[in-house]
């Protein structure tokens, strides 16, 4: 009897379902914007703005996310130059952080560079990566402007610090490796 009641059940489904189609008319589009997308211009006006601009004030009360800005010298030898020339710390003295930026250089460059600057971290000595300079050597004249540009883009197989670390974090680290520089030079 259950048997039967199932196919009876399953007939009936199978008969209404057969009923209900008809080829002559569309079928439903249950999300139309799917199927069909509406494309709106980046700079276009629009009604969702009280004043028909493109853009608004930030909410009142919101909070900024981080004080950004951007680092103006590009990525080229040229660049490199200029900044080794010209770019000088923005701290003084009195917003250098050396316990920071010791901690700073200890999780980001340590572990190549040496604890000290002298070349030879753990990577260095596991021959993970050869050819890590010493921040004394010869012939090598590092600046501010060389250490804050090559943590924000990098240089030879040394990649970008700039995601890692924010404007400040950078300047406490150059500010730190130019103290590991002048204890190596004595």
């Amino acid at each position: 009897m259950k048997i039967a009641t199932k196919y009876i059940v399953v007939a009936i489904l199978l008969v209404g379902f057969t009923s209900c189609q008809k080829n002559s008319r569309p079928n439903y589009q249950y999300m139309p914007n799917m199927y069909e997308p509406i494309g709106y211009e980046a700079y276009q006006e629009s009604d969702a703005f009280a004043n028909g601009v493109e853009a608004q004030l930030p909410a009142e009360g919101s909070i900024p996310r981080g004080n950004f800005m951007p680092y103006e010298i590009e990525d080229t030898n040229e660049g490199y130059e200029l900044a080794k020339a010209s770019l000088t710390n923005p701290l003084d003295s009195t917003q250098v952080d050396f316990v920071r930026g010791k901690e700073l250089y200890d999780v980001y460059c340590g572990i190549c560079h040496g604890n000290k600057g002298n070349g030879q971290g753990k990577l260095v000595q596991r021959e993970k990566i050869l050819g890590v300079p010493s921040y004394d050597d010869a012939g090598r004249a590092i600046t501010t402007g060389s250490i804050y540009h090559v943590i924000y883009y990098g240089k030879n197989t040394m990649g970008s610090y700039a995601n890692q670390l924010n404007e400040e974090e950078r300047w406490q680290v150059t500010a730190y490796v130019e103290k590991l520089k002048a204890e190596l030079e004595k």
